[in-house]
C-alpha cells in the first residue's frame, strides 16, 4: 500500500486501513430476512491509504483499474468500483466534515467471488476515513462504521445488502465464526478451529463472476419481503411459529422463499450445536443440506457452483455449499486435509471437462477484523 500509494502521490499515505472479506459457513439469505448467519473474517484484505487529495475534489486509485477516478462529491457519482468509496465518503459527510481526500486502494480479495470484496473495500475504506478525522477505533464507533458502510453500499451504489459482511468485516475474531441475528441485533464468537482436529475449510473459486447491482440478489429479497407481508410479520423469519397452513397459503415461490429462510435459520442453530462439539461431520451434512435449499428453493445457484459442490462432496469433502448472494462466485467445501489435493484435483478436471474456466481453490481460516494499519499524524490538513 504505501508503495503503491508513493508511486502514484509521491508522498506517502497519512492513513493505511484494511478490513477482510469473509466466507458465510451458513445462513444465506437470511440477513435481509431479519434471520441468523455464521460467517468468519477472512484472511484476505482490501488495503485503503487516505491522504490529502490537493485540490478541491476526492480522487480515487486502485489497483484493480488502472487511472485516478476524480470524484467532486458535490456535483457528481461516480459508477464502477470507485463508488463503493464514494459512498463511505458521503455517508461519512452527512454528519462529519471530510475534506478533499485521495483514496489508494489495494485488493486482495478476490472481486465478484462472493467473498465479500465490497464490504472489505467500504469497511476499509470508512475506517481509514474515520482515522484520517481524528476518530478513535472502539466497539460503539465499529457498530456506527457497519452502518456507513451498509448505507454506502445500498444507498448510494444500489446493491442491496443485509449487513451480514459488513458486521462481520468489523468484529470477526482470529480462530471463531461470528453467529449473528438480524432480529435481536446480537453477535456471538463461536470457536471454530476445523485445522485442530484435522479439517480445512477449502473455497472453490469458480470465477464465474456476479454483481448485486444486476437485479437477482435483489430480486430473492424482494421475494422474501412479500412472502412476509402475505403472512403478517415483520420479516419472513418472524414466521417460524406460525402453523404450517400459514405457508401452505402462500403463493410458489413465496412458499419456496419461506422454506428456504425458515430451513436455513434451524441448520445455523444446528450447526452452532455441531461447533461446540467439534462435530465436523454433522456440519458437513448441514452444508450439503443448504445448498440443495438455495439451490432448489431459492434458485440462486448456477451449473458451476452446482459442479463444484456435487464434485467436492464426491471427492471426499464432508459437505460444501454456495457461498454468498449466489449466481456466481464461491463455494465452500469442509475437507479432511489429506484429501484436499484430491477435491482440488476432481473439481478442476471435472470443470475442463465441462469446459468451465479452471477454478482457484484454496484453504482459509477465521482472520482478524478490520483495523487501523498506519495511525494519522496531527491530523488532515
Amino acid at each position: 500500500m504505501r508503495d503503491a500509494y508513493l508511486d502514484r502521490r509521491g508522498e506517502p499515505p497519512r492513513v493505511v486501513a484494511r478490513a477482510p472479506g469473509r466466507v458465510n459457513i451458513i445462513g444465506e439469505h437470511t440477513d435481509h430476512s431479519g434471520g441468523l448467519c455464521l460467517p468468519l473474517a477472512l484472511d484476505l484484505s482490501t488495503w485503503v491509504g487516505v491522504g490529502p487529495a490537493h485540490g478541491a475534489s476526492d480522487t480515487v486509485a486502485s489497483d484493480l483499474e488502472d487511472g485516478v477516478v476524480h470524484h467532486d462529491p458535490a456535483t457528481q457519482r461516480v459508477g464502477g468500483w470507485s463508488a463503493y468509496v464514494a459512498g463511505v465518503l458521503w455517508a461519512v459527510r452527512r454528519t462529519c466534515e471530510v475534506p478533499p481526500v485521495h483514496v489508494e486502494v489495494v485488493g486482495k480479495v478476490p472481486v465478484g467471488a462472493g467473498l465479500s470484496s465490497s464490504a472489505a473495500l467500504t469497511c476499509a475504506t470508512a475506517v481509514a476515513v474515520h482515522a484520517w478525522t481524528g476518530g478513535r477505533l472502539d466497539e460503539a464507533v465499529r457498530d456506527a462504521l457497519v452502518e456507513i458502510a451498509v448505507a454506502a453500499e445500498s444507498v448510494y451504489v444500489g446493491a442491496p445488502t443485509g449487513g451480514m459482511d459488513q458486521a462481520v468485516a468489523l468484529h470477526g475474531v482470529p480462530g471463531t465464526a461470528l453467529l449473528l441475528d438480524f432480529a435481536t441485533g446480537t453477535r456471538e464468537p463461536v470457536p471454530c478451529t476445523p485445522d485442530e482436529d484435522g479439517f480445512v475449510l477449502l473455497v472453490l473459486d469458480t470465477r464465474t463472476r456476479h454483481t448485486h447491482t444486476t437485479g437477482e440478489y435483489g430480486d430473492r429479497r424482494a421475494l422474501c419481503a412479500s412472502a412476509a407481508a402475505l403472512l403478517g410479520v415483520p420479516h419472513l423469519s418472524a414466521a417460524a411459529g406460525l402453523p404450517s397452513s400459514a405457508l401452505a397459503g402462500l403463493p410458489g415461490p413465496e412458499r419456496a422463499a419461506a422454506r428456504h429462510v425458515l430451513g436455513e435459520n434451524a441448520r445455523v442453530r444446528a450447526t452452532v450445536d455441531c461447533l461446540a462439539v467439534r462435530d465436523w461431520h454433522g456440519v458437513g451434512m448441514l452444508l450439503t443440506a443448504s445448498h440443495a435449499s438455495l439451490r432448489d428453493e431459492l434458485k440462486v445457484s448456477c451449473p458451476e457452483l452446482d459442479l463444484a459442490v456435487a464434485t467436492a462432496d464426491r471427492a471426499g469433502a464432508l459437505g460444501a455449499r454456495m457461498t454468498g448472494g449466489g449466481f456466481g462466485g464461491c463455494a465452500l467445501a469442509l475437507v479432511p486435509k489429506g484429501r484436499s489435493a484430491d477435491v482440488e484435483q476432481a473439481v478442476t478436471e471435472a470443470f475442463a471437462a465441462a469446459g468451465h474456466r479452471p477454478p482457484h481453490v484454496f484453504p482459509v481460516v477465521p482472520g482478524a477484523r478490520a483495523e487501523v494499519v498506519l495511525a494519522p499524524g496531527p491530523g488532515p490538513t
